[in-house]
């Protein structure tokens, strides 16, 4: 009898210690659970940037002070349990208010960086948007100049004026200038191609390059969208009677830094590459960075007799078929107002 007694408290008592273990594993598990829930204390979004090598445990700790989170013991207790979730990637995050740790821990494990934005504005210049791209502080600068953005392009021949697509790009932090400026150029290259398989016959421009250049002007000329191909079929109607341009942007292009804001009688008189009163056909390279509706408008003109146009003053043009027409037109827009 005595024996059985024995025998019995000692399953008795293994089945408590079993319970007791049950219930603390149960416990540790529901407070693990608890605290990778628990939503990150932040008024706002917190950009935070993680070295190569951060450590998942030292970020936690590093929350923890800052007033983000807290069960820090339990937290620890996941990343030892759950060692995939310590595999955090360097880089630059956003962290969300309503996120949670172990959203917050995914995105980190996931690489899934902030991405920033910048965008080039059709008729731009190369000069003006290397400047841009510089000026960006998440940017890294890599180039020094121009000349330095060409011969990395591989551009021997050409200027990268022009060459530059004119786009929203994303990026995440520390991205060079040269690889957002390299997809501009991509992106450039491919509609030009697309674009000049497009064109219509009987074109008074014989290469894709030349469709570069005569969209550039375009698109400097252009105030409104919806004129775009009746200011093309001008230059296409000139050039086919063997008449100059005549394009004030050309001549502001051409004069440089000289220009302020006023293109003067000098500026007009002043014989550059560019200054299409004084040469004949196109300038030598384009004068901006075109947007895709101009290079369309370059090889698709409206069909049309306009030789000339002046602007209104409001974007738009009053366009004439003669030479007496214009005189007109300038009298009304220009020289009464």
């Amino acid at each position: 009898m005595a024996l059985k007694a024995w025998l019995k408290g000692i399953l008795v008592a293994s089945g408590l210690t079993i319970t007791v273990t049950l219930a603390g594993a149960g416990f540790a598990w529901y407070q693990t659970q608890q605290a990778m829930v628990q939503p990150l204390q932040l008024a706002e979004p917190e950009e935070i940037t993680l070295t190569r090598g951060a450590n998942a445990g030292t970020l936690l700790a590093d929350w923890e002070k800052a007033g983000w989170i807290d069960q820090r013991f339990w937290l620890r207790l996941v990343l030892k349990l759950q060692p995939e979730l310590t595999a955090i990637k360097s880089g630059t995050y956003e962290l969300a208010p309503d996120m949670t740790v172990a959203q917050a821990l995914a995105l980190l494990v996931a690489g899934d960086e902030k991405q920033f934005q910048i965008t080039l504005v059709e008729g731009g210049t190369a000069k003006q948007w290397l400047a841009q791209v510089q000026a960006h502080p998440r940017i890294q600068t890599t180039l020094e100049d121009i000349a330095a953005l060409d011969m990395a392009l591989g551009l021997a021949d050409q200027p990268v004026e022009g060459w530059l697509y004119p786009d929203t790009y994303a990026f995440t932090a520390g991205t060079t200038d040269l690889a957002i400026l390299q997809r501009a150029f991509d992106q450039m290259e491919s509609a030009v191609e697309t674009v000049w398989a497009q064109r219509v016959k009987n074109l008074p421009i014989d290469t894709p390059y030349e469709m570069l250049i005569l969209a550039s002007i375009i698109e400097k000329e252009t105030g409104k969208p919806e004129e775009r191909r009746l200011v093309s079929s001008v230059f296409v109607n000139r050039l086919n009677k063997g008449m100059r341009l005549q394009t004030d942007p050309t001549v502001i292009y051409g004069v440089g830094e000289d220009y302020q804001g006023r293109i003067t009688r000098k500026h007009l008189n002043t014989w550059t590459p560019y200054n299409t009163y004084r040469i004949h056909g196109l300038p030598p390279t384009p004068i901006a960075n075109p947007s895709l509706a101009s290079l369309q408008a370059a090889v698709n003109p409206e069909q049309s007799d306009y030789l000339y146009f002046v602007s209104k003053g409001d974007g738009s043009h009053q366009f004439s078929r003669t030479l007496r027409e214009h005189n007109n037109a300038v009298n009304r827009y220009i020289r009464n107002r």
